[in-house]
């Protein structure tokens, strides 16, 4: 399979747009786009990051501190200046508790080194959560190679208290499911 393929298969799933910042070799703020991210524990509080080895900020964040800034639908400019074309107006930074963090995410989660893994040609960064803050905007997402907002609701029925709902519990280790068919044996 070729890898403009594999990529447009990857592109079939929706993701969140992140900007990973942390400090560069000269303790200047640096970021980048990423949308591979997502939530790995509550007890540990951990978070994954991925980055290809050939970005400038993979060499920036092994064992050291780095924020992720979930960015806001209305920051497209802010995904396009980190993901290497610089914007007109540059992105306004704050000291957040562990990096410098972008004004304006939808949310912030802020990291301190907890793993590090090979992902083939990307690095795979684990970081445990030491504070995070959201304010309510919808987030930027990104599907099929091109930037969305949320939308409206797809579902007339909620999530909440689903079976699987992670408010009521999910499902543990000790959960048996029955079919609504049953087959039979033999």
């Amino acid at each position: 399979m070729e890898q403009h393929q594999l990529r447009n298969i990857f592109g079939q799933f929706a993701s969140g747009v992140t900007v990973i910042t942390c400090r560069n070799a000269d303790g200047q703020p640096h970021g980048a786009t990423v949308t591979a991210f997502t939530a790995v524990s509550l007890e540990p509080r951990l978070c994954q990051i991925t980055l290809t080895r050939k970005s400038k900020a993979c060499g920036y964040l092994s064992g050291a501190p780095f924020a992720v800034n979930i960015l806001a639908a209305d920051q497209v400019d802010t995904a396009m200046h980190f993901a290497g074309r610089p914007q007109r107006t540059e992105p306004r930074w704050v000291e957040g508790a562990t990096a410098p963090v972008l004004v304006g995410a939808a949310a912030t989660i802020s990291c301190t080194p907890w793993r590090e893994y090979d992902g083939g040609d990307h690095l795979i960064f684990i970081g445990e959560i030491v504070a995070a803050e959201s304010n309510g905007k919808d987030p930027l997402l990104f599907y099929r190679s091109t930037f969305h907002d949320l939308g409206s609701p797809s579902a007339a029925i909620a999530w909440s208290c689903s079976q699987d709902d992670p408010h009521s519990g999910w499902f543990d280790a000790k959960a048996s499911f029955t079919p609504l068919h049953p087959q039979p044996v033999g």
